[in-house]
């Protein structure tokens, strides 16, 4: 049996979440326009008669600012040292010597596949420069391109992954698609809906804390505190006479009606921390360590 860590690098707004939300045929990794929207690690479990492959999304390849961020860049690392195989993911729009110092200095010891996304956004000719721009590359095993917005043939996807990984024993069960909660993911859920909402800075000065989630018979209560940073930032998030706040729940609770297959009665709150994104303490307690 083939197993192994196939570890998706790149940077910001590659389209890393949508191709691991593709393969898995599954929405773990929350998606938006705008970058940096991936914070942690997240680990999707692709299993078959033949393999187990652990898919890992991670953020945006980024010179961190701040803690958060920090944090954020050690989740990349950690991915670095595990990966069997590093699929490097750039967007073909984006400028092909960017990517190709970045995906260079990552200097990985592991077979690397160089992922084309977003093909249907070119033509062929283009296309081909930019398959032959990377196949050139000393780092390059392999190249692949994709639309991992428009779907992927997996079987064709995974066949070149496949012949890279060793053979052992598969490190999760069967039926098992993540090695994270669904509390995580609800917040992830609540996070993605404030990115889709808000502009400017909000998002990026926000973060989601799941404080209750309570299955009963036919409903599974949720509790959740929404993070910023400034009072200003609360008074938006709840806006004119609590328009906004409530316009969060009702796309959020869609959401999360859809992820755990039953009817939630969702609770949001709004609360102050000055500077989280730059405190140890906070940073652990909203999960980021």
């Amino acid at each position: 049996m083939k197993v192994g860590f196939v570890n998706i690098f790149g940077k910001p707004n590659a389209g890393k979440s949508t191709l691991l939300n593709a393969l898995l045929g599954e929405k773990l990794a929350i998606i938006s326009p705008k970058v940096q929207t991936t914070r942690h690690r997240i680990k999707g479990i692709l299993t078959d008669t033949n393999y187990q492959v652990v898919l890992s999304d991670t953020p945006g390849i980024i010179e961190p600012k701040y803690k958060l961020q920090e944090k954020m860049m050690q989740g990349v690392k950690s991915a670095l040292e595990d990966a069997d195989v590093a699929l490097l993911l750039v967007d073909v729009k984006d400028d092909w010597q960017e990517n190709d110092q970045l995906f260079a200095s990552l200097s990985l010891a592991v077979p690397c596949i160089v992922v084309i996304n977003k093909l249907d956004t070119v033509g062929p000719k283009q296309l081909e420069e930019a398959r032959q721009f990377f196949a050139a590359r000393q780092y390059c095993r392999s190249v692949l391109t994709v639309s991992a917005l428009s779907g992927i043939n997996k079987k064709n996807f995974l066949k070149p992954i496949l012949e890279l990984l060793p053979e052992g024993e598969p490190f999760f069960e069967e039926d098992q698609l993540t090695d994270l909660n669904t509390r995580f993911f609800v917040g992830e859920l609540i996070r993605e809906k404030i990115f889709q909402l808000f502009e400017e800075e909000i998002p990026y000065h926000t973060t989601v804390l799941v404080t209750s989630y309570k299955e009963q018979e036919n409903i599974t209560r949720i509790t959740a505190d929404i993070i910023v940073q400034r009072e200003t930032q609360k008074a938006i998030l709840i806006g004119k006479g609590g328009q906004m706040i409530r316009q969060l729940g009702i796309l959020s609770r869609a959401d999360i009606e859809k992820f755990i297959d039953g009817k939630v009665y969702l609770e949001l709150f709004v609360k102050v921390r000055p500077k989280w994104r730059d405190n140890d303490l906070f940073l652990r307690e909203y999960g980021y360590f």
